[in-house]
């Protein structure tokens, strides 16, 4: 055995580090028995596959090691085939170039004599959903790392009762039933948060500034065309006790409009329609001047937000999240929020604008079409814009005595430390006025309780800080093994098309836990709950989309 280790580790060293963090951050992934028997996608690194094969006699020399590390780790070239469905002789057969994404992987069944708590951070963004959209209504399938699968399933509407209450930010809603797919004798449960609505009119006043990114890679496809034309809507969405401004940046960033009312609609109209496209990419330089003029303009007690509209592709100046933060995080401390609104396809920085997001307390868009731009900045502006809970957090607590295994679908870059749930100074999920937050988990019973109707399965909490009430108010629902349903017959066409619209994620990313998965199955299941969402026009598209990727898709050959 040490033997064995020792010419992994010589191997490591030869073949560098270089390398073994090129293949973590392309997501080469193998499955790795967990505790609890099953099995979890997750990155394999040269060294433990060497250590694996010294346990099991396959090394006995360097040059078998290296051969058997290249055979086990490193993609092998093949001889290309025809070109699939939506397929590209571009190299990768990706059919746009220079576009960044980060897989966190993919959650894993968790024995609940390990850990009976699963803790996250509410998530409201919608980005992945409308990027992998635009790849599919242009005919591709996108990258599996593209696909987050919370943000699919927040970009859903699933008319969650608000809460009875009115200082009670958020209503729980829970529903299980037979999971649909994956584990077989497994059952899906379905969190719910609905956040409470705030009528436009009691909106608090708000001191926007717009930071715009006018590089020349915005002439592309036209986006700084999009920006203006979703900046216009936007206007006339605004009250008179609102500002607007207006920071540019190409190679240096300069102020375009002071905040100004929007009574002033044809001078801020003036301003927007003077965008051009110019210079190289100081998103840095433009986040810095665009926080100092919501510094100088802040409104205390009202909204105070930069909105960063950008395709996230910084090449001047510092250009990563955590880079950028530090040159403006004091103002993310005195409450200064930021938000940002990706666009464009091919030379797009999803890792950027949705970690600037995260660490900036906001949330994060990507604008497709112009019909999204009115979603985002006319039908849901005052819960894109007025936060009623800050730092939420999720935590289900699973009785071990009842629930063998469980397992999240998504929020995998949101895993907050169990331990940490009820410590108010880390930094966890915002959520708006009106937003919903929704979670599902497969869940294995252990087959001893599942007649058990009174056992209590589990215990959902949320914690958050009410920015009303100004307190921290921790709230919990008990779920028991009797409100599982018997049947997804028995279940709201919510729980149905949720769990179909997870499962297309889930496909999509080339889950391990979907690897049987068929979008035929999942397209049957969300027309199971037409009836519901016969005039959502989101949902109708979504049944488009999934006829589009079951058309892309592939299935595998057959040995």
């Amino acid at each position: 055995m040490k033997r064995y280790s020792t010419v992994a580790r010589t191997l490591l060293g030869a073949i560098g580090i270089t390398t073994l963090l090129s293949m973590s951050a392309c997501g080469y992934l193998a499955a790795e028995p967990n505790q609890a028997g099953t099995y979890a996608e997750s990155p394999r690194s040269q060294e433990a596959v060497a250590e694996e094969a010294g346990r099991e006699g396959v090394l006995t020399t360097a040059d078998a090691a290296e051969s058997y590390i290249a055979s086990t780790v490193s993609p092998q070239p093949t001889a290309s085939p025809p070109l699939a469905a939506g397929g590209t002789n571009i190299p990768n057969d990706q059919p746009y170039d220079l576009m960044y994404f980060a897989s966190e992987g993919v959650n894993p069944f968790v024995d609940t004599e390990d850990d009976h708590f699963s803790t996250f951070a509410m998530d409201v963004d919608t980005a992945s959903y409308t990027v992998v959209r635009r790849y599919l209504n242009e005919g591709h399938l996108p990258p599996e790392e593209a696909i987050r699968v919370e943000e699919f399933i927040n970009y859903f509407d699933l008319n969650y009762p608000g809460p009875e209450n009115d200082k009670d930010a958020f209503a729980i809603h829970l529903e299980g039933a037979p999971a649909p797919f994956g584990p077989t004798n497994a059952y899906l449960l379905k969190v719910g948060l609905q956040g409470k609505e705030v009528a436009v009119e009691d909106r608090k006043p708000a001191n926007l500034v717009f930071v715009i990114d006018i590089s020349g890679s915005m002439a592309q496809e036209n986006r700084l065309g999009l920006v203006k034309r979703s900046l216009q809507l936007l206007v006339d969405e605004l009250r008179p006790t609102d500002t607007v401004g207006i920071v540019v940046y190409g190679s240096t960033a300069r102020a375009l409009l002071t905040p100004t009312s929007p009574e002033d609609r044809d001078y801020i109209l003036a301003a927007i329609d003077q965008l051009e496209p110019d210079g190289s990419t100081n998103a840095e330089e433009g986040l810095r001047l665009g926080y100092e003029m919501a510094a100088n303009a802040f409104q205390l007690g009202g909204i105070n937000r930069v909105i960063l509209l950008s395709d996230g592709v910084a090449n001047v100046g510092n250009t990563g999240p955590d880079s950028i933060l530090q040159t403006i995080d004091r103002y993310v401390d005195e409450g200064i929020t930021l938000s940002t609104v990706g666009f464009g396809m091919g030379n797009y920085n999803d890792i950027l604008m949705e970690q600037l997001a995260n660490d900036g307390n906001g949330n994060y868009a990507y604008v497709d079409t112009l019909e999204e731009a009115r979603r985002i900045f006319v039908e849901n502006l005052t819960g894109t814009l007025q936060v009623i809970a800050k730092d939420a957090k999720v935590q289900v607590d699973f009785n071990p005595e009842v629930v063998r295994s469980y397992r999240l679908l998504g929020y995998e870059n949101r895993d907050v430390a169990d331990q940490d749930f009820r410590n108010d100074e880390v930094d966890a999920g915002e959520v708006g006025a009106g937003h919903s937050v929704t979670a599902l988990y497969e869940i294995k019973l252990h087959d001893s309780v599942q007649a058990s109707e009174e056992a209590l399965a589990l215990t959902t909490y949320i914690r958050y800080q009410d920015l009303d009430q100004g307190e921290i108010v921790e709230v919990a629902e008990p779920f028991n093994v009797g409100d599982f349903r018997a049947s997804l017959d028995e279940t709201s066409d919510g729980f149905r098309l949720i769990a179909a619209v997870a499962e297309y994620a889930e496909i999509l990313r080339g889950s391990y836990w979907a690897k049987e998965g068929d979008l035929g199955e999942v397209e049957r299941l969300a027309l199971s709950a037409e009836d519901s969402f016969a005039e959502d026009s989101e949902v109708l598209e979504f049944f488009n989309l999934l006829e589009q990727a079951g058309q892309l898709v592939e299935p595998d050959p057959q040995p």
